[in-house]
């Protein structure tokens, strides 16, 4: 998304071509000028607000989790496609919901042209643990266009990707694509400010995905004319909302990709058998399982996105040649954990999944691919569901795999376990996550890891090792009944 960058030459010349007469100014032209686009190359806007979660929703029909924003600062560079976001957040507990002890997060993200990183302590690591640099390689299109959103970014790209504009109800549509297939539409109300600006990204779930930010209340910030307040909604729901309290014009913006980051290439997929053919597929963040049966295969979870998916499907074919990956189980509706998904029903696989994320995936999955079309996307293949309850039960006749309801985990609504009863073996995603070998037991017991201990008990599953989708490597369940403060 390099190519929206516009250097503040370029934009003054093209200002002064459309001649400096009130009467010839179009409202582009207007607008551009009453914000100085043209000797505008950065700028820094900083307040207090809302972050919500995207993609984190406890149930399909609900809003993105909420955050306090105590402190959000922003320093975007123009001239270079880059910024620097530095967050401080933390997480408010919804009503009749339990969630861990909240903890403040002070991520930093950063994009640059076609790299975006973090740097920010990781999760579920032990207390005082130092901040690492991470790849974002998903999140390159939601920060570029988060620049060219921005009321400046916005008009800077209009006048260099030669926008279209018409009066409509009293106002102005601007509209212009970015880079051949990013689709910008704003408003510009009776004075000339950008009021509204949409744009659509890609998400590996959603398809192309709306993202709208509304600004209003505009001020005058020691000399920079800029909006009080930001609202932006994301996937239907509101991602960001932000109380502006200081804005700069040109402040230093110097972001340098790590060096790490420049080099960095998406974790390869590796194979332990923790049994007999049971391949517990890791590397990176999140993790799958590979089950063979006598014909087929079934896996557990598809996270992330398309790329990871066919990863996976790929080390399943080497481990388990010959036989076709008859289910994918899939723990719980979160995006991290079902962005793959759809390379599945491609692959020709029936998608077994908690009744309750059933409509959403058929509704959610129905939407267009066009900014980055999938497999499915191509093949058109009709999504095949196995829906349950309490519990299923899939058999060859010779191993059983149990898939069970987390009942009352408030951590998603239609959340789920597997189980292997023969190999004593659970399978589950972020009910609880193993810290790394060594690190204390943490201060305060996770509620979802009690919740989880509570269904084991109750469903009298005997386990002796822990395949969680997360974290460093499979553990015993003594490891999990430590960490919720339990002891033989």
């Amino acid at each position: 998304m390099k190519k929206a960058a516009v250097g503040s030459l370029a934009v003054a010349t093209m200002l002064a071509a459309a001649g400096c007469s009130k009467k010839q100014q179009d409202p582009v032209q207007a607008a551009a000028q009453a914000l100085d686009i043209a000797n505008t190359q950065s700028i820094e806007y900083a307040g207090a607000g809302s972050w919500y979660q995207f993609g984190q929703a406890p149930a399909p029909s609900l809003a993105w989790p909420q955050y306090e924003l105590s402190q959000y600062v922003a320093d975007v560079n123009f001239e270079t496609s880059s910024a620097q976001v530095q967050i401080a957040r933390k997480q408010l507990v919804e009503p009749n919901r339990v969630r861990p002890v909240a903890v403040e997060q002070k991520p930093q993200q950063f994009v640059s042209g076609d790299v975006a990183w973090n740097l920010a302590v990781p999760n579920n690591t032990a207390p005082g643990t130092a901040p690492t640099v991470s790849p974002q390689f998903a999140a390159v299109e939601e920060r570029q266009a988060e620049i060219w959103a921005t009321p400046h970014g916005f008009l800077k790209a209009a006048i260099a990707n030669h926008a279209i504009a018409k009066a409509i109800d009293g106002a102005t549509e601007v509209s212009f694509t970015l880079d051949g297939k990013y689709h910008y539409v704003g408003i510009l109300n009776a004075k000339n400010e950008v009021e509204r600006v949409q744009t659509w990204i890609d998400n590996p779930i959603l398809g192309d995905t709306l993202v709208e930010t509304r600004y209003s209340a505009y001020n005058d910030f020691d000399g920079v004319k800029f909006p009080s307040h930001i609202e932006r909604t994301q996937g239907s729901h509101k991602v960001f909302e932000l109380d502006v309290k200081q804005v700069k014009r040109n402040p230093g913006v110097d972001i340098a990709v790590p060096l790490e980051v420049a080099q960095a290439k998406a974790a390869p997929v590796v194979d332990t058998e923790i049994a007999k053919g049971v391949h517990y597929l890791t590397g990176g963040s999140h993790h799958s399982v590979a089950i063979e049966q006598k014909d087929h295969v079934v896996v557990v979870e598809a996270p992330l996105d398309e790329a990871r998916s066919l990863a996976v499907i790929a080390k399943v074919k080497e481990v388990i040649p010959n036989k076709p990956i008859k289910y994918l189980i899939n723990t719980h509706q979160h995006f991290d954990h079902s962005g793959g998904l759809r390379s599945y029903v491609d692959e020709g696989s029936t998608i077994v999944t908690h009744e309750g994320n059933v409509e959403f995936y058929k509704t959610a999955w129905a939407a267009p691919h066009s900014i980055h079309p999938d497999r499915l996307s191509e093949s058109k293949k009709t999504a095949s569901f196995e829906p349950f309850t309490a519990k299923h039960v899939l058999s060859d006749g010779a191993r059983t795999i149990e898939v069970h309801e987390i009942a009352g985990n408030t951590h998603n609504d239609a959340f789920a376990l597997v189980y292997l009863p023969a190999e004593k073996i659970l399978i589950e995603a972020d009910a609880y996550t193993p810290l790394p070998a060594g690190s204390p037991a943490p201060a305060n017991a996770n509620p979802y890891s009690v919740n989880l201990y509570e269904n084991l008990q109750k469903l009298s599953l005997d386990v002796e090792q822990i395949a969680a989708l997360h974290g460093p490597g499979a553990v015993a369940l003594n490891d999990l009944k430590l960490a919720i403060g339990k002891s033989d």
